[in-house]
């Protein structure tokens, strides 16, 4: 049981800490942002600062698809998942089921498409001619976290009876 409890703290702590790593590279965004501006003002180039602000996007969009995940931003079924009544628990397991299949099918692609860049030294056509696999590697962590975590979430509502999904708005619905 030590080693349960062990391994649901490194999971959850593994999600916030990919939520906190999307949190800097929101950060990263307005700086570049800021950086492009006092550049035009004083009639300087940033080269590279669309690329490296777009690149800085993505990795928090994909870098915060976990922690998003279990503190309940993603969008749910309850409607449908409420009306099953006491069958709930199977329309839970099913919609885990698929998603954590649909979760490992994007991170399987996401790590063949940043495989693929690296092996053809595939570069960015924007002005900092940066190999493209560094930035996609972002992609790579957020979707490979996506689908740990949707299957522990289906493996929890297997064995537990209950995901890991912690929000009000959730909890305040599931009865």
């Amino acid at each position: 049981m030590a080693f349960f409890n062990l391994l649901r703290t490194v999971l959850d702590a593994t999600y916030r800490w990919a939520g906190y790593l999307a949190a800097i590279f929101l950060i990263l965004i307005l700086l570049f942002v800021g950086m492009q501006m006092i550049s035009r003002w004083i009639g300087e180039i940033v080269v590279g600062g669309p690329d490296f602000t777009g690149y800085c996007m993505a990795a928090a969009s994909f870098l915060a698809l976990p922690y998003a995940l279990n503190s309940g931003s993603h969008i749910r079924v309850n409607l449908l998942l409420n009306a099953m009544g006491r069958y709930r628990r199977y329309g839970d397991i099913w919609c885990w089921a698929v998603a954590s299949y649909l979760t490992f099918l994007f991170a399987r692609y996401a790590i063949k498409l940043t495989y693929e860049s690296y092996r053809f030294n595939d570069i960015s056509q924007g002005q900092d001619a940066w190999p493209i696999w560094i930035p996609q590697m972002s992609m790579v962590v957020g979707t490979v976290l996506l689908a740990v975590c949707a299957l522990d979430n289906l493996i929890c509502t297997l064995f537990a009876g209950k995901d890991n999904i912690r929000s009000a708005a959730v909890d305040a619905h599931a009865e």
